[in-house]
C-alpha cells in the first residue's frame, strides 16, 4: 500500500457497499497492513517474487491465509532471484537464454515469464509448509475463480474449502 496506504483504506472503508471484490497486488507490506485488507472480505492478497524477497515478507505471507492468497508473475518484472529469502524454496528452474539466442524451451534470461509462476507457488508452500503443492495450486486457482470467474466455480471444490477439507495453512 505504501504511501496510498491510509487513504486507500478509508476509501475502502466508505465503499465496501460497491466492493465486489479486489485483489491488491504486489503485497509487500507489514502484517498490521494484511490485517487491515484481510478485514475486507471480499479482499485477497497478490503475491509475486517482490513480495518475496525478505525474511520479513515470508513471515506477512505465512500469515495470509490461503483462501485469501492470490500469485502473480507481473511478468516481465518481479521475478525470484537468488539473493531473495523466499529463492531457498525455488525447486523449478528452466534454461534461460540472451534475448538474441532465444530458443523456445527457454526463458529469456532476466525476464520474468509467465511460466515462472511455479516458483512463486513453490516459495509460498515452503514457507507456509504446506507439502500438497497441487492441492495449493488447485485452492489458489479456486480463489481466482471465486473473484473473477464465479459462473465457473466447482460445487465440490467450493464445499471442501468452506468445509475446510481443502488445503489450508499448517
Amino acid at each position: 500500500m505504501c504511501a496510498a496506504g491510509e487513504d486507500f483504506y478509508e476509501i475502502m472503508t466508505q465503499n465496501l457497499h460497491r466492493f465486489p471484490g479486489g485483489v491488491t497486488h504486489s503485497f509487500t507490506d507489514s502484517t498490521e497492513d494484511q490485517d487491515r485488507l484481510l478485514s475486507f472480505e471480499k479482499m485477497f492478497i497478490g503475491v509475486n517474487g517482490s513480495s518475496l524477497k525478505t525474511n520479513g515478507n515470508l513471515e506477512v505471507v505465512r500469515g495470509i491465509p490461503v483462501e485469501r492468497l492470490m500469485m502473480e508473475t507481473d511478468s516481465p518484472y518481479c521475478d525470484i532471484i537468488n539473493t531473495h529469502a523466499g529463492s531457498q524454496y525455488v525447486k523449478s528452474v528452466w534454461p534461460s537464454k540472451k534475448k538474441e539466442k532465444y530458443e523456445p524451451d527457454s526463458t529469456v534470461k532476466g525476464r520474468n515469464e509467465p511460466c515462472l509462476v511455479r516458483q512463486v507457488l513453490e516459495v509460498v508452500a515452503g514457507s507456509k509448509e504446506i507439502s500438497d503443492i497441487e492441492g495449493l495450486s488447485r485452492t489458489l486457482y479456486h480463489n481466482t475463480c471465486r473473484l473473477f470467474f464465479p459462473q465457473d466455480l466447482d460445487a465440490s471444490t467450493n464445499a471442501q474449502l468452506e468445509s475446510g477439507t481443502a488445503v489450508q495453512d499448517c
